[in-house]
């Protein structure tokens, strides 16, 4: 059966339905919504040349999407990305493989270098990376916790001296607070690519301003009156909850601020009606899993991250 290509149609709702459902039988670990997607879309920094394609069949449904773009805040030129997703259910009829051409021919025409793409650590997906020649890097965890029967800690009683718990919307007004410890905490990130979030601008545009961040639910710790931890909330909107991003600043690690912040955000996503929440961690980032197993995250599953040069076989 015939499998075309085509961009996502920004104007068509039903089209960004048709990729979250995609992501979503692919990566069931994510928090992926329609709303998200044309978000995704809208949002993206010039400079990024974000695509998201789309494959589809003769009947014309959807089975399979990428995020394919330059990592423009990288210091080094040249660092690109694909995601490609295939529906499951319709893996085998070439979907994945015009996904990634169309993606490389794409990154080539805006100078990309290094093409890095993460892959679900099982035989099919690494077996599909290797044959396009891509080369196994580093790791990281899908971690899912049952919130609705998970015996979450209680907050001390009361908070250590000088310690406030803030929710993200309290910084509405002025988020730059939260962006300078979002660009520490990002620096500090394990990765391949290395990542300086220096633009505020386009901090607000793709992060603050997305509609799956609840600010709500984002925790913020004040040590003596300064920004010192936080963890950031994502939501569906319905049962699925995801820790986007907890950092603790450098000036206030070793305090127990971050597992402070988890338990005021956990327990307050528990009570707002979310049943399930989610988290990832780079398999080498050894203090975040192990915050993660004090709250009783539990592994769920493990990418890989397969790079490849373009230009060569």
């Amino acid at each position: 059966m015939t499998v075309l290509l085509r961009d996502l149609r920004h104007d068509d709702p039903s089209d960004a339905d048709s990729v979250a459902r995609v992501r979503r039988a692919a990566l069931p670990f994510l928090i992926t919504t329609a709303r998200g997607v044309t978000f995704e879309a809208a949002a993206a920094h010039p400079a990024r040349q974000l695509r998201v394609l789309v494959a589809e069949d003769s009947g014309g449904r959807v089975i399979g999407t990428a995020q394919v773009g330059i990592a423009h805040d990288s210091p080094e030129p040249g660092q690109s990305y694909v995601n490609a997703y295939v529906d499951p259910a319709h893996r085998g009829r070439g979907a994945g493989s015009l996904l990634l051409r169309g993606a490389e021919e794409h990154l080539a025409r805006h100078g990309a270098v290094d093409v890095y793409a993460w892959v679900l650590d099982e035989p099919y997906s690494r077996a599909f990376a290797e044959r396009h020649g891509y080369r196994a890097g580093r790791s990281a965890h899908f971690l899912r916790l049952d919130l609705a029967a998970a015996d979450l800690p209680a907050l001390p009683e009361p908070l250590p001296e000088g310690v406030e718990l803030l929710p993200g919307s309290a910084f509405a007004a002025d988020p730059r607070p939260l962006f300078r410890a979002d660009s520490e905490a990002t620096s500090d990130e394990p990765g391949d690519v290395a990542i300086t979030l220096d633009d505020y601008e386009d901090w607000l545009a793709r992060t603050w301003d997305d509609p799956a961040l609840d600010k709500e639910l984002t925790t913020v710790v004040l040590a003596g009156g300064e920004v010192a931890a936080f963890t950031a909330a994502r939501t569906d909107g319905a049962a699925r909850y995801g820790s986007a991003m907890t950092g603790t600043l450098r000036a206030f690690r070793g305090r127990g601020l971050a597992k402070l912040a988890k338990t005021d955000s956990l327990r307050r996503a528990r009570a707002a009606g979310y049943t399930e929440a989610f988290t990832g961690n780079d398999a080498g980032n050894t203090p975040m899993l192990a915050v993660n197993d004090w709250f009783g995250y539990e592994i769920c599953a493990t990418e890989t991250r397969f790079t490849r040069k373009l230009g060569t076989e």
